[in-house]
């Protein structure tokens, strides 16, 4: 799980992994970077008593139990403001030291990350960033010893303003009621979402494929006449598709709590409908019909498997990007894909239309002339789903894990086809380039390149 703040990136000048020593030292007197509810400052930090090891489990907690933030030890403060930079140990095993202090003093155990910035003039020493996002886990308890006779029971901090408070019993039992309700919570979001796109969706005999992604941390984008205005201009003149310069959505509106974006005719191939809600949600429905052909006097219709597979991989990366960059969240997200033969093929779609007819599908290959058409699919099947967790900053930095995470979910699709692989893509997140069609590897391969994403020819 990532931490990622726009406020604190636009702060540090960059994410927190690209932040370097002198951008973290500039900030010595600097009001703008003062304490905050997602911030905080360490002169020192060794944890070498019970009282610093208490210090350090009540500081990752309060953020995670909170908003999430950032701890940057090796910068004293003067009033919550940076005053003065003092380079704090950054060996191997001082890190280790403190990974064994967070890991033993609070429960269940706080997830981070950290950045190790070295002084160019003296390495092994620097600044420590330790970037706690927050948590759906929580709340997260203090369990070290407390050094103080008076110190409260219940021991589960959480931030305030640049202040550490402890939560009230009632506060731990609705945070704990929000823990255990949370996933169900969230896997039936997901399926709200999809089911709201299905029932928008335009009556058809077309296969469509289905993403959704469903942060488990909510977030919150603002839909204002001002960001409506930005985001409209922003989904009119930037294509979703990965590599592609030329596909975009042409109609941008606005529904119950969500932007909504389409391409295309409503009653043509190839509709494209996508709904981006404010908390961070979003489906993307593609039309996925490659074309039909007849085997034993039965017509089916058929999807190119390198079209499936783009299409998802850039579903899952324009939603993710969504997530954060709109929405702000981070951490992990529940996502689906399902391919169906038609809409209301779906468990949970629309009424079957007075449309005919509704032909059987699969999933083959044509060649690179579009000509012949090799059988991939062993059986029809009206409707395939899987589903996954991953990091909302994976799929929208669309890099080798957003290829990874988009693998596990185009096997299982496949596998309902009776095709063994989504030979396009690989586990390990690489591109397959020999398994794409011209039209697609004109655009997968160079956008592997410019994302580092291995290419196997």
């Amino acid at each position: 799980m990532s931490f990622r703040s726009r406020r604190l990136e636009a702060l540090f000048g960059g994410p927190l992994g690209d932040a370097t020593y002198e951008q973290i030292a500039s900030l010595v007197g600097v009001e703008e970077a003062a304490e905050a509810e997602d911030l905080d400052y360490k002169q020192q930090l060794t944890a070498a008593d019970p009282k610093g090891k208490e210090e350090l489990a009540k500081d990752v907690c309060a953020f995670a139990n909170h908003i999430g933030g950032v701890l940057v030890i090796g910068l004293a403060e003067a009033r919550g403001v940076p005053s003065k930079a003092l380079d704090t140990d950054l060996t191997d095993a001082h890190l280790r030291h403190l990974e064994q202090v967070i890991g033993s003093s609070t429960a269940p155990s706080v997830r981070y990350e950290t950045y190790q910035l070295h002084n160019p003039a003296e390495q092994g020493r620097g600044f420590l960033i330790i970037a706690v996002p927050r948590s759906p886990q929580g709340p997260h308890a203090v369990i070290t010893p407390p050094t103080k006779p008076t110190e409260k029971a219940l021991r589960y901090p959480r931030r305030s303003g640049s202040r550490t408070n402890w939560l009230t019993e009632t506060d731990v039992a609705t945070a704990y009621h929000h823990r255990f309700t949370a996933s169900a919570g969230r896997a039936s979001r997901l399926l709200e979402v999809e089911r709201e796109a299905l029932a928008s969706l335009p009556a058809s005999n077309q296969p469509q494929l289905l993403v959704t992604v469903t942060p488990e941390v909510p977030g919150d984008m603002a839909i204002t006449r001002e960001t409506y205005n930005r985001y409209q201009q922003d989904l009119l003149t930037t294509s979703p598709g990965l590599g592609d310069g030329d596909s975009f959505f042409s109609r941008i509106g606005i529904g119950s709590r969500r932007l909504i974006a389409t391409s295309g005719q409503p009653d043509g191939y190839g509709y494209q409908y996508c709904e981006l809600h404010r908390d961070g949600s979003g489906v993307w429905a593609a039309g996925m019909l490659s074309g039909t052909a007849i085997v034993d006097s039965k017509e089916f219709h058929f999807a190119n498997l390198d079209a499936v597979v783009y299409e998802l991989l850039s579903a899952l990366a324009f939603l993710g990007a969504h997530a954060r960059d709109r929405a702000g969240t981070t951490g992990t997200a529940r996502v689906k894909a399902a391919l169906v033969e038609a809409p209301h093929t779906h468990p949970h779609g629309p009424p079957r239309p007075n449309l005919a007819p509704l032909l059987p599908f699969r999933i083959d290959q044509v060649d690179n002339h579009g000509v012949r058409r090799a059988q991939l699919s062993t059986q029809m099947c009206p409707y395939a789903d899987a589903e996954a967790v991953a990091l909302v900053d994976d799929l929208a930095d669309a890099r080798a894990p957003l290829v990874q995470a988009a693998a596990y979910l185009a096997d299982e699709l496949v596998q309902a086809f009776g095709i063994v692989e989504a030979t396009p893509i690989t586990r390990d997140g690489s591109i397959n380039a020999a398994a794409w069609t011209a039209y697609y590897k004109a655009r997968i391969e160079p956008w592997a390149r410019a994302r580092q994403v291995p290419l196997i020819h």
